[in-house]
């Protein structure tokens, strides 16, 4: 099943989005957000709701929120494709690189990429994005997968000459409308086997990134391992898993998202999210 956090009328709804459209859970069930329905452990009970009912919006009647609005954390992988290492020039770590990113910064699909004032170097990063389904401390990396509620795509953009200002990458991936994550959340029954699917983000059109998601050098469940040993994983939280080696940031010359550009990160089974790029006013 595929959930969905959107708006109509400025109002906050979520809902499952089947053949025919999106059919609106806010008011069928007892819950106050998607965060809160997969705290539940409700997505079955969800789904079941969903099946047979009429839709009650179109795709296109509704404003795209990110998958999860308010997730408590944010957790983002870097450098963990091997390619996007050696492009990089960074050595080979026995541990994941770990950063954060704010819930304001987020976006959803179709919601544009903000190019900040003070920099033009936007960078793009297409990666999947792991929703985690229930609170988890000192998670085995056998059983990670069953803490795992859904995936949707992520747009992992970086202000870049602010990301280098010291070794620390907290300003250059924190700005407003950097952080795209949509369209859909998609639960793993939906999704199927994970490792050979591909993930591209294209550029104005132009395949600028093209994995599988096999060649992560810190799989989703060792990611999970590591990360709830030193926090607690809990419902809605999201793991931004790292993208794919062809970032515009070491490209000869540099190629930087401007106003005007779309970008795309598409992952099979996943979904596609779009997102247009602007300037900040």
């Amino acid at each position: 099943m595929k959930f969905i956090s959107f708006r109509v009328d400025a109002t906050p709804r979520y809902g499952a989005v089947t053949d025919n459209g999106i059919v609106d859970l806010t008011g069928r069930l007892t819950f106050a957000d998607l965060k809160a329905l997969i705290a539940a452990g409700a997505t079955g009970e969800a789904a079941n709701a969903a099946r047979g009912a009429m839709a009650d919006y179109t795709i296109d009647q509704v404003t795209f929120d990110p998958v999860i609005p308010n997730p408590e954390k944010i957790l983002c992988i870097g450098v963990n494709y091997e390619a996007h290492r050696q492009e990089s020039g960074r050595a080979k770590s026995e541990y994941p690189t770990i950063f954060t990113r704010f819930a304001d910064t987020q976006m959803g699909h179709l919601q544009p990429v903000i190019v900040p004032r003070v920099s033009d170097e936007v960078d793009y990063e297409g990666e999947l994005a792991v929703i985690i389904g229930k609170s988890g401390r000192h998670v085995s990396e056998a059983k990670a997968m069953d803490y795992v509620a859904g995936y949707s795509c992520y747009q992992d953009a970086s202000v870049r000459d602010y990301q280098r200002h010291t070794a620390q990458f907290t300003p250059g991936k924190n700005f407003p409308g950097t952080g795209g994550f949509g369209p859909y959340l998609v639960t793993p029954d939906d999704a199927g086997a994970l490792p050979s699917k591909r993930v591209r983000t294209r550029l104005n059109g132009e395949m600028v990134q093209d994995a599988t998601l096999d060649m992560m050098i810190f799989s989703i469940g060792h990611l999970i391992e590591y990360i709830s040993s030193f926090t607690k994983l809990n419902p809605g939280d999201v793991i931004a898993t790292g993208t794919p080696a062809g970032v515009g940031a070491l490209r000869n010359p540099p190629l930087w998202m401007k106003p005007g550009d779309k970008v795309e990160v598409d992952i099979e089974g996943i979904g596609l999210l779009v997102n247009n790029v602007v300037a900040e006013t």
